[in-house]
């Protein structure tokens, strides 16, 4: 039987967000199904490019053949002028619609590992003042201004939104092929003060996360919990949910449960804009009860 979060769970995360101690962060599902997920970009792609990886829905490794057989930065100029060029918002009004409803929220910081500007948009159509800010996980981008420069500390209504594995006005900045991830991963353990501002790593350390539009098979989600969650001192871990699909047998159920709970993260199963309608619902609720 597939576990969903129980009220104690939902007070707690509340809380949390009423505080503005939750960080979410937003992968591929939460841009579903204005923009495709990494693995049907991967079999177009293997198709296309005639591949020798046949079936294959894996987007970095995909993508790593195609940087080691053209040129490095083929992949990611490709996946800009294929599926950013002309992207159409989402409606952020619609009840069940991610990013809309996580504007809504009292939140300082968001972060997000998708290259698009789903996020930034939302929170200025709910008249805040986002800021767009990229991790600086390459030499190039470590070249590059920051906003946290000037000491910039953001609050609910002059949010940050950070892209952790770039945005797509730079295709340099994104976290695309193995390499890239490996990299990612290298560099972020030997400094990490350089790659992510303090603002954001007090945003990792002392929040509750959430997790949001991630499978458990993704890289971008290995990459953030290697890299994040396991990380932080375990008796100082806040509590935090990762919303996922079922991967259908229930023995796989049973160990993510328990690999993600001994970390401190409790799953709620099901889509991200399941579980967007339920957390629009209930903050709304608890609203009416302060």
């Amino acid at each position: 039987m597939v576990k969903l979060l129980d009220d104690d769970d939902w007070d707690m995360i509340l809380d949390q967000i009423n505080e503005g101690k939750c960080t979410p962060f937003l992968g591929a599902g939460a841009s579903q199904p204005y923009l495709p997920l990494g693995g049907d970009i991967a079999e177009r792609w293997v198709e296309e490019y005639k591949c020798p990886l046949p079936g294959c829905r894996d987007l970095p490794r995909v993508a790593q053949f195609l940087a080691v057989r053209k040129n490095p930065m083929f992949p990611k100029n490709q996946i800009v002028r294929e599926f950013f060029s002309n992207m159409k918002l989402p409606d952020f009004d619609q009840q069940d619609e991610p990013h809309g409803i996580l504007a809504d929220l009292p939140l300082p910081i968001y972060v997000t590992t998708n290259y698009d500007h789903f996020m930034f948009h939302a929170l200025s159509k709910r008249h805040k003042n986002p800021k767009l800010e990229v991790c600086r996980w390459n030499t190039i981008l470590q070249k590059e201004k920051s906003i946290f420069d000037e000491k910039f500390e953001p609050n609910s209504e002059n949010p940050v939104v950070f892209h952790l594995h770039g945005h797509f006005e730079n295709a340099q900045s994104l976290v695309l092929t193995e390499d890239d991830y490996l990299y990612f991963l290298v560099n972020l353990e030997k400094d990490e003060k350089k790659l992510v501002p303090s603002p954001i790593v007090k945003a990792f350390t002392g929040s509750s996360l959430l997790f949001l539009g991630y499978s458990l098979s993704d890289w971008d989600f290995r990459v953030l919990f290697q890299g994040i969650v396991m990380g932080m001192e375990k008796s100082l871990r806040e509590f935090s949910i990762s919303v996922q699909l079922p991967p259908g047998e229930e023995q796989m159920v049973n160990y993510w449960e328990k690999y993600l709970g001994d970390n401190g993260v409790k799953i709620s199963w099901g889509t991200a804009r399941e579980f967007a309608a339920e957390l629009n619902r209930r903050w709304k609720e608890y609203q009416t009860k302060r």
